[in-house]
């Protein structure tokens, strides 16, 4: 036990220097990330929006093509792309833009964090969400990859709301949902989590603001309702599969919100994408094919390892976690809230919002149909770890330093070597050479 103690003496002391160590190395693998991109047909639609508004002055009022619903509303996806461009005329100026606000999610979500964690804890979730490859691989022109703010504001805002009645917060917390649905076809997860903890009582809206923010919404909208009413490409996928799925689909089958949930655990646990591992080919290591081969089954046989191994931990978190949410979540639960417990009927809340959504969607979802709920599935890890140091007197050292080793060791391999990432890849040449096209 005095051991323990000691180990995390060294944690609590350097506090300031290891958080802002983490900190720095998670930007570094950012810009990583985002300089070995290969841009795919998701990121040259955002490309080719955001020059021609910037250059010429043609301002598309909708997003990406979804899979069968058509195209996402809204000019924000244009202008998230198209005004840095016009401050700085360099494909870096939007790609910052988006580390910028991966930058303002983490410090959001770390607010809250500080608050209601120990410092030992606070730097676990450093490493957990800031060095994560399922986070880190989204530092690229790719409509999902503003999604983190948006969960982020959602969730400060109504931690926020918890405690009174306010203009600014109430209109910040709509602004996520409005602003969320002109990027990506997940919005309705943020909708639901705000229905139940309005359902729940424990929110206050300040109604001037709700309205204010749904104006606002409504009005950034009329070009698109304008483009919907006279252009029948961006309705729908004219397409069997789009002929042959509803809204509704999913909750006629089992498989697509039972991926759903796997996809909650996958999250907290290291089990990538295989996006970022399967696709390593390590042709930089050695010429000969033979040692390719054998160092390419090493790394997927120390990833589905570890990534088993972490499923564990994940699940034995959330059934704690669970314990400690069973109590409060009707509405008709007497005891008061605390604001632990309030991140607890939160946690409820995204649960609740992946089984509507899951329900509802045409589609089966893959990884980033559910981003919006990466940092949440987190959470559970944070709640157990502080258990562990309150009741068992567990050391954190350990755990945090061979996980942020590990994170980083595969953030480094696949930022280099794997299907969306290559070392071989410049990111500012393949977007002007798309511009210049």
């Amino acid at each position: 036990m005095q051991k323990n103690i000691q180990t995390d003496t060294f944690l609590t002391r350097n506090f300031y220097l290891l958080f802002f160590l983490g900190f720095a190395v998670g930007l570094l693998l950012s810009f990583m990330y985002a300089n070995h991109q290969i841009l795919t047909p998701d990121q040259t639609q955002m490309i080719d929006r955001g020059y021609k508004a910037a250059h010429h002055g043609v301002w598309t009022s909708f997003g990406n093509a979804a899979s069968t619903v058509g195209n996402v509303p809204g000019y924000l996806s244009t202008v998230v792309i198209a005004v840095p461009l016009m401050i700085w005329d360099s494909p870096w100026s939007p790609m910052s833009f988006i580390i910028l606000l991966h930058v303002f999610a983490f410090v959001l979500i770390d607010s809250i964090v500080k608050v209601q964690f120990d410092q030992r804890v606070r730097l676990l979730f450093l490493v957990l969400f800031w060095l994560n490859p399922w986070f880190l691989f989204e530092n690229r022109f790719y409509n999902p990859s503003f999604l983190f703010f948006f969960a982020a504001l959602h969730f400060w805002s109504a931690y926020h709301m918890r405690e009174k009645k306010s203009f600014i917060y109430t209109f910040l917390h709509l602004l996520s949902i409005g602003m969320s649905m002109q990027l990506h076809y997940s919005w309705p997860i943020l909708a639901v989590i705000s229905a139940y903890l309005f359902y729940r009582g424990i929110i206050k809206v300040h109604w001037i603001g709700f309205f204010t923010a749904a104006l606002v919404i409504l009005v950034s909208l009329i070009p698109y309702l304008q483009e919907y009413l006279n252009n029948d490409a961006i309705k729908a996928r004219p397409d069997k599969v789009g002929d042959e799925r509803y809204i509704g689909w999913g909750g006629v089958h089992v498989y697509p919100v039972l991926k759903a949930f796997i996809y909650w655990f996958r999250y907290a646990s290291f089990l990538f994408t295989n996006k970022l591992v399967l696709g390593a080919s390590f042709e930089w290591v050695s010429s000969v094919e033979l040692i390719q081969k054998a160092v390419m089954y090493l790394y997927r046989a120390i990833f589905f390892t570890a990534g088993a191994a972490s499923l564990w931990f994940v699940w034995k978190a959330n059934r704690y976690t669970w314990t400690l949410l069973k109590p409060y979540i009707l509405r008709s639960s007497t005891q008061e809230i605390t604001s632990k417990q309030w991140i607890l009927l939160y946690l409820f809340g995204v649960l609740l919002a992946i089984f509507v959504s899951a329900s509802l969607s045409p589609i089966v979802f893959v990884h980033w149909h559910l981003l919006l709920t990466f940092i949440f599935a987190l959470l559970p890890l944070l709640f157990y770890a502080q258990e562990q140091i309150e009741t068992a007197d567990r050391s954190l050292t350990k755990p945090i330093f061979i996980i942020a080793s590990y994170l980083i060791v595969i953030s480094i391999i696949a930022s280099h070597d794997s299907e969306r990432f290559s070392y071989k890849a410049d990111f500012a040449q393949q977007t002007l050479e798309r511009v210049s096209q």
